[in-house]
């Protein structure tokens, strides 16, 4: 296993660690593993943008939008000036 040192840690930041873990029943090391795991599996199981719209809005009833057909074909864009 790896380890790290966080350094420049707020007083304060260290003090909110200790009694969150203390408040869970564990050591602030294990503590800090356990936000780290949750903060990184919250982000990698996310989906992509569209993915997270969905979810945002899906609790709200989410949103039913007509798609308006598509009259031109699409070019390619130009920088000519």
């Amino acid at each position: 296993m790896a380890s790290i040192t966080i350094r420049n840690l707020d007083d304060d930041l260290k003090a909110q660690l200790r009694v969150a873990a203390a408040s869970h029943g564990r050591s602030m090391e294990e503590e800090a593993r356990v936000i780290i795991r949750q903060a990184l599996l919250k982000t990698g199981a996310s989906g992509g943008l569209g993915s997270r719209i969905h979810a945002r809005f899906a609790a709200i009833g989410g949103a039913d939008l007509e798609v308006p057909v598509r009259q031109n074909k699409a070019r390619a864009a130009s920088f000519d000036e």
